[in-house]
């Protein structure tokens, strides 16, 4: 199971899965080239949404269908310091804004 986690590196927010950075995804839909955020809901958030999805999912179109659902359920209200999510986290949090 996948491990994905947020942390503060000064200004800097960095996100790893399994310790390896994450491919921002900017490919799929440039929200933020300046990086990843969290706490809130702007496009920093939304990129890491993106990003979160596609790597979880393994599917860009899945992704960018529930990226900004998702931004707005989960990484608006990650905490600022730092965070971790696990990829069953993840499905499970799809699978009830799909299901309401």
């Amino acid at each position: 199971m996948k491990r994905y986690e947020g942390k503060r590196n000064g200004t800097a927010a960095d996100v790893t899965v399994d310790g390896v950075p994450l491919n921002p995804r900017l490919d799929l839909w440039n929200h933020s080239p300046s990086g990843f955020e969290w706490g809130y809901a702007g496009s920093g958030p939304a990129q890491l949404a993106l990003a979160l999805l596609a790597d979880c999912l393994g599917d860009d179109e899945a992704a960018i269908e529930a990226h900004h659902d998702f931004k707005d359920a989960v990484v608006a209200g990650l905490p600022y310091a730092g965070w971790i999510l696990t990829e069953e986290e993840i499905q499970d949090t799809l699978m009830e804004l799909e299901n309401p």
